[in-house]
């Protein structure tokens, strides 16, 4: 969305808040990044991993707190 031209210099609060953060923390992204890939960048796992997996599940009740009678 394109302001109109008078409010081309507008920056909002939360805009100058991050950048504020990003200025004192200039180590912030790089750390964010890190953790992200701990979370999320994983190598792929083989077929047979994945057979191995499934077959080593174990079932579980759709409802755990239930006694089975």
């Amino acid at each position: 969305m394109k302001l109109p031209a008078k409010h081309n210099n507008y920056v909002s609060d939360h805009t100058l808040f991050i950048a504020d953060l990003k200025a004192k923390n200039p180590g912030m992204e790089a750390g964010q990044q890190a953790g992200r890939a701990l979370l999320w960048d994983k190598p792929p796992v083989s077929i047979d991993e994945q057979e191995r997996q499934m077959a080593s599940a174990v079932k579980q009740q759709a409802y755990v707190y239930q006694n089975k009678n």
